[in-house]
């Protein structure tokens, strides 16, 4: 990641990488460039940095454009400038997403993987899932069940450090996301559920459901709560 920050070329990848960059791929190209693995310079520049600086500069890094600036072929990742890759909208399901399947390698097929936020489930029996208020821990906005699939949370307040400051970035305009607090998001796999929480910060859902099969749950700024029609649950607020 250093040396891509540093100077243009040709980077090789693990061979699963290829499924990360492309649901980012999908992402960016259903929120109108919204979501992008290339928001890690601005974030940098707003403190966000590998010392937590957590400054506010009013002069953010612009974010560039995918089509600009990567593109990914045969298990390699070209650049065609200086980039500082930022894959936490989806890396962590991704993360759990790998556990489950070395569970399943070794013969287990009933199991819960719960990265705090990011889980995955499988097995005969669903699980009920509280949705944790962002504004009061002590509190849900709802339950949901899960069955064999993934459910991941996002909440701007979880890694804020000033006024309207947090690691959620439009990729469009370089800003912190205002309108959504907190997302949870459930799909198949816990990559596309992590990368569609933060994807739902930033896009209607009617227009993520073009591309994705999930159902969500998002509370926005003014205290509203929006659920997805067929969502396996309810909410208290």
């Amino acid at each position: 990641m250093s040396a891509i920050a540093r100077t243009p070329g040709s980077y090789p990848f693990p061979d699963d990488a290829g499924e990360l960059f492309e649901l980012y791929r999908r992402l960016y190209e259903a929120t109108d460039a919204a979501v992008s693995p290339l928001v890690g310079r601005t974030l940098e520049t707003m403190g966000y940095d590998r010392g937590y600086s957590l400054r506010a500069l009013e002069q953010r890094a612009p974010v560039p454009r995918w089509e600009d600036s990567i593109a990914w072929h045969d298990g390699a990742l070209t650049t065609l400038r200086p980039l500082v890759l930022d894959v936490g909208a989806a890396g962590k399901g991704y993360l759990v997403d790998i556990v489950g399947r070395l569970l399943v390698a070794a013969g287990l097929h009933e199991f819960v993987v719960d990265a705090s936020g990011d889980i995955v489930h499988a097995g005969p029996a669903p699980i009920r899932v509280a949705l944790e208020h962002p504004l009061d821990g002590t509190k849900a906005v709802g339950v949901v069940e899960l069955a064999n699939g993934s459910l991941c949370a996002s909440a701007s307040n979880r890694r804020a450090w000033g006024d309207g400051l947090h690691h959620i970035i439009d990729a469009t305009t370089g800003l912190p996301a205002d309108r959504v607090i907190a997302t949870w998001a459930m799909a198949k796999t816990g990559l596309e559920a992590d990368g569609l929480a933060t994807a739902l910060f930033l896009a209607e859902p009617a227009r993520l459901a073009h591309t994705f099969d999930f159902d969500f749950v998002r509370m926005f700024a003014t205290g509203r709560v929006e659920r997805s029609p067929h969502l396996n649950g309810e909410l208290f607020v």
